[in-house]
């Protein structure tokens, strides 16, 4: 196990330890999410680089990486739901995250399994930076709300900001999921015409 692969597999723990500091009713714990949640963030560029650097990339780091970013992100996503960060409505969004996200993978095992290699595009990368800007906008929101009036005072004004953050992270919400919905609608009209042509017989 060397230092890429243990980053990339850091940020499961990193989403344990995120959930527990939402729950916590705690000054600074929302803050400590945030923070956390940007840590995560920030192996999910490291990993790579490192492993580029040290001449350790490897298929097992690549579906890694994408794996534990989406265990991340979707992750955080229903802690949002369960913890009221966004209407209760949104867990409709969320299960058509967790959908679009299961169906690509388990196409791009399928493709694995025929030599397809089913490649990263735009779409997909807006998609996750869609993602983790609605995420860290919504975990940003309790600390104005919460944690910056009890050490700064001026209550009126971070709840004010609090209201704003929250708004525009649930902007963002939606947004994430359209385009993470159109863009798995795009990966099956790309690849499933090569995924549905019948594989020929190993039988003499």
């Amino acid at each position: 196990m060397n230092l890429p692969n243990i980053l990339t597999l850091s940020r499961v723990p990193i989403l344990f330890l995120i959930v527990g500091l939402m729950a916590l009713e705690a000054t600074g714990a929302a803050t400590g999410a945030l923070l956390l949640f940007i840590v995560a963030g920030i192996t999910d560029w490291l990993d790579g680089a490192l492993a580029r650097r040290m001449g350790l990339v490897s298929d097992f780091g690549k579906l890694m990486d994408a794996l534990t970013d989406k265990i991340l992100v979707v992750g955080a996503m229903v802690a949002i739901v369960v913890f009221e960060l966004v209407p209760a409505g949104a867990i409709f969004l969320v299960l058509l995250v967790l959908s679009r996200e299961f169906l690509i993978t388990g196409m791009r095992m399928m493709a694995a399994s025929r030599g397809i290699i089913i490649a990263a595009e735009k779409a997909g990368k807006q998609k996750t930076v869609t993602q983790i800007v609605a995420v860290g906008l919504l975990l940003a929101a309790p600390v104005f709300g919460i944690d910056f009036p009890a050490w700064f005072g001026e209550a009126s004004l971070w709840e004010h900001t609090a209201s704003w953050t929250r708004g525009l992270g649930v902007v963002f919400f939606v947004l994430a999921t359209l385009i993470t919905v159109t863009s798995g609608l795009r990966y099956f009209v790309k690849y499933w015409p090569q995924l549905n042509e019948p594989q020929p017989s190993s039988r003499p």
